[in-house]
């Protein structure tokens, strides 16, 4: 048996046990797990993330730039928050040595060949466990043909994470003939945030920004969409933290960039730390000519 120690004596009755609310908006009644998990997603310093999307093969095979995900994006991958991508891309490219967080596609079915809205849930939740995954993410086609069972997708994924400690991502998608409004993603994100979805995944757009992140109660990363010009990017990203995003979820934007390794770490100045857009800019182009 162990020899008993003294009772303790100091109690610090002279500090004030303080609240511990959350940092991140519409999560104080969240478990400790899921808590947990979304911290290794969003930075609690600055309560916003850089997530690097490199899941796009999912429904169209090796995009520009994710033709050998060793080569181009373990490189950069130390500089994201989180990597958002595929189980299979996991288990056989990443290093289980990385230690950032992982947001796995959980959803998926449709090529794009086919109707994209068709989608089902892709894996179940026990093997996003054995993966030490952070969270799920799940396409969701408001105004799609297939909307009801991609809502359903995402309701069912979160009964699933909350049952385990697993936060839910709803990844907003926009059909080829659907206006990109503000009134369409404030309709969007609600309706995911509504159902339970723990965070919203969304497109800016110049008009109205800020209207979608406060009247959605959850956080939203701001989608990086097409390729633009890295300057065109940067600026939108420090558009969209400032416009409530809880930072942005890059894929095309980074890794098709002249220099994706610049761009990531240009982007995480915008996101972490406000710097304004032409700064980044110029930070960007000297990082590039550095090399």
């Amino acid at each position: 048996m162990p020899e008993a120690d003294t009772e303790g004596k100091d109690y610090c009755l002279d500090i004030p046990v303080a609240p511990r609310g959350f940092f991140l908006k519409g999560s104080d009644s969240l478990d400790w797990g899921i808590k947990n998990r979304l911290a290794r997603i969003f930075n609690p310093a600055s309560g916003r993330t850089v997530m690097l999307a490199i899941d796009h093969g999912y429904f169209q095979g090796p995009t520009t730039g994710l033709e050998r995900i060793d080569v181009k994006i373990l490189p950069i991958a130390p500089y994201a928050d989180t990597l958002m991508l595929t189980r299979g891309i996991l288990r056989s490219v990443v290093p289980p040595a990385y230690g950032r967080g992982i947001v796995l596609r959980a959803s998926g079915g449709p090529s794009i060949l086919k109707e994209l809205s068709n989608e089902q849930l892709a894996m179940d939740m026990e093997d996003a466990l054995r993966l030490n995954a952070a969270a799920l993410a799940v396409q969701v086609f408001i105004g799609g043909e297939f909307e009801t069972q991609s809502v359903h997708n995402m309701t069912r994924l979160v009964d699933m994470g909350m049952r385990y400690g697993m936060p839910v991502l709803a990844v907003t998608a926009v059909g080829r003939d659907m206006t990109r409004d503000a009134r369409y993603f404030r309709l969007a994100c609600r309706i995911c945030a509504e159902l339970g979805a723990h965070y919203v995944k969304t497109y800016y757009i110049p008009e109205g920004f800020e209207t979608v992140t406060a009247s959605c109660p959850v956080p939203i990363v701001m989608a990086g969409g097409k390729k633009i010009p890295e300057s065109e990017a940067l600026a939108m990203a420090y558009k969209a933290v400032q416009e409530g995003a809880a930072g942005v979820d890059m894929g095309r934007n980074i890794f098709q960039s002249e220099d994706p390794l610049a761009m990531i770490q240009a982007v995480r100045k915008v996101v972490h730390e406000n710097l304004p857009p032409g700064q980044a800019y110029e930070l960007f182009l000297d990082m590039k000519k550095r090399g």
